[in-house]
C-alpha cells in the first residue's frame, strides 16, 4: 500500500510523473514511454491542455468523426461526435441518409430559461419573510448590476427570482428561486456570480430588518432546466418508410411505435433506450466543448418528471402518417469556457457554421433523435448486435493485434458470418495455425 503524499499539487509535471511510475508501475519506461507518447507535440497547444484542469500528466484521446447528411429545417448539417463506442456515428449517419429523402428533421426551440437557486434557513415566521422579500427584491436586482449589464444589452439577464417556501420538505428551509437568459452562453459562471450576490444582499438586509435567524447554505445553479427546451421530429406516409431492411413498412410503423411505447412504461427498458439517445447527445456537446455531465443529470431527471423514469422520444401513427419525435432539456453555450479555448471545439463550431446557442440546442437534439431511431430500427428489424457487432469487430481485430492481411481476410470472413467475440478469436487462431 503506497503512503500519502503532501504537497503533490505543487510538484512540476515530471515530479508528478516520476511520483506515479516509482509508486505503482513495475516497468517505468513503458509507462513513462506512454504517457509521453500522448503529449502533443505543440508545446504551446500541450501547455493549453495541461492548464485545462489540474495534476495533469498527459493527453486523454477520444475520436472525433463525423456524420453527414443531415437535413434540419432545410439546411444540410455535418454533425461532429467525440465518442469512444463502436457504431453510435455509424448509426447516426445511416439514420440522417434515411430521413435525407423523407423531408430531414424538423426542430424548434421551445424556451431558453435556466435556473439558480439561494438555499437558506430561516427561524422566523414565513408571513414575516414573505414581506421582507418583497421589500427587498429590488435590491437584489441592483445588487448584481455590474454583473448584468453586458448580458442585459444582449438582451438576456436575469428573468425573475422568486421567494420558495420549502419547510415542509425540511425545517426552516426556503429558497430564492432565480430564472435566467444567458443568450449562447451556458451561463454557469453567470448565474453563479448573480446568486452569490443575491445570498451577501439578501443576507446583510435581513439581519437588520428580520426577527429571526436568516442563514445562507449555499448559492448555485441547477442543471434541471425543464424550461429549457428543444424539439425535434421526423415525419412521413407510412408507405414511405419502406427501403432496403424495411419490406413491409405497416409491419415495421407498428413494432416501433410498440418498442417506443415500451420505453415510455418500463423503466427498465427506458433507461437503455435513453442511453441511446445520449449517445447521440453527449458526442455532440462533448465535440462541442459543453458539460455533457451537467446535460445527462439535468436529462435524466427530466425524463423523470411524472414520478416514473420514462422514454425521452415519442411515437405516433396517425391517418397513416409516421412521426417520431424528441422534447428534451439542453442547457448549452456556443461562447466561453472551452468554446472559445480548445482547437478542436473550434474546428466542430466552425463546421457547423458557428451555431448560436439556440440553434447548437436543435442540432444537438436531432443527433439523439437519429441515434435513438437507428437503435429502435435495429431492434424491431434485424436485431441489434447484428451491426453493432460488425462495428465492432475492429477493436476485437485490434484487442489481439491483427496484421493489416489478417483484418483484410477477417473483415471479409465475417461479411458472412455472425461476429461474437469468441468466433473471432477463434478465426484469428486458426489463420495463425
Amino acid at each position: 500500500m503506497p503512503n500519502a503524499i503532501s504537497g503533490f499539487s505543487k510538484l512540476s509535471k515530471s515530479e508528478k510523473i516520476e511520483w506515479l511510475l516509482d509508486t505503482y508501475f513495475t516497468d517505468k519506461e513503458a509507462a513513462r514511454s506512454l504517457v509521453k507518447n500522448y503529449w502533443n507535440t505543440d508545446k504551446k497547444l500541450q501547455k493549453l491542455h495541461d492548464e485545462f484542469i489540474e495534476n495533469t500528466i498527459t493527453n486523454f484521446y477520444l475520436p472525433l468523426g463525423v456524420a453527414p447528411n443531415f437535413l434540419v429545417n432545410d439546411k444540410l448539417f455535418t454533425i461532429p461526435m467525440a465518442i469512444e463506442e463502436s457504431s453510435v456515428v455509424a448509426a447516426a449517419s445511416k439514420s440522417a441518409k434515411f430521413w435525407l429523402d423523407r423531408g430531414g428533421f424538423k426542430t424548434e426551440v421551445i424556451s431558453t430559461e435556466k435556473i439558480g437557486q439561494v438555499h437558506f434557513t430561516y427561524s422566523g415566521s414565513f408571513e414575516e419573510l414573505q414581506m421582507f422579500f418583497e421589500g427587498v427584491k429590488p435590491k437584489l436586482y441592483t445588487s448584481t448590476s455590474d454583473i448584468t449589464k453586458n448580458m442585459e444589452r444582449r438582451g438576456g439577464g436575469i428573468l425573475d427570482i422568486e421567494l420558495r417556501d420549502k419547510s415542509q420538505d425540511l425545517n426552516n428551509y426556503y429558497q430564492l428561486h432565480a430564472t435566467f437568459e444567458t443568450l449562447d452562453a451556458m451561463g454557469a459562471n453567470f448565474i453563479n456570480s448573480c446568486l452569490e450576490a443575491f445570498a451577501k444582499t439578501f443576507k446583510s438586509e435581513a439581519q437588520q430588518q428580520l426577527s429571526g435567524d436568516l442563514d445562507v447554505v449555499m448559492s448555485i445553479l441547477s442543471n434541471y432546466v425543464p424550461n429549457c427546451l428543444v424539439k425535434a421530429e421526423v415525419s412521413c406516409k407510412i408507405s414511405e418508410l419502406a427501403s432496403k431492411d424495411i419490406s413491409n413498412p405497416e409491419l415495421f410503423a407498428k413494432k416501433f411505435k410498440q418498442a417506443i411505447q415500451i420505453a415510455e412504461i418500463e423503466p427498465y427498458r427506458a433507461v437503455t433506450h435513453n442511453k441511446g439517445v445520449m449517445n447521440g447527445i453527449d458526442a455532440v456537446v462533448l465535440a462541442t466543448g459543453n458539460d455533457f455531465r451537467a446535460v445527462e443529470a439535468g436529462v435524466h431527471a427530466y425524463a423523470s418528471r411524472s414520478g416514473r423514469y420514462s422514454s425521452l422520444t415519442h411515437c405516433s401513427i396517425d391517418n397513416d402518417i409516421f412521426k417520431f419525435w424528441i422534447e428534451i432539456p439542453l442547457a448549452l453555450g456556443t461562447v466561453g469556457g472551452l468554446t472559445s479555448l480548445h482547437p478542436l471545439v473550434k474546428f466542430s463550431l466552425e463546421m457547423l457554421e458557428k451555431p448560436s446557442a439556440r440553434e447548437l440546442m436543435q442540432i444537438v437534439a436531432v443527433a439523439g433523435l437519429a441515434q435513438n431511431f437507428a437503435a429502435v430500427k435495429s431492434l424491431t428489424t434485424t436485431g441489434i448486435q447484428e451491426g453493432h457487432m460488425k462495428m465492432h469487430l475492429m477493436n476485437i481485430l485490434n484487442q489481439f493485434e491483427a496484421t493489416t492481411d489478417e483484418k483484410t481476410a477477417l473483415i471479409e470472413h465475417f461479411k458472412t458470418n455472425v461476429v461474437t467475440h469468441s468466433a473471432v478469436v477463434e478465426a484469428i487462431e486458426k489463420m495463425r495455425n
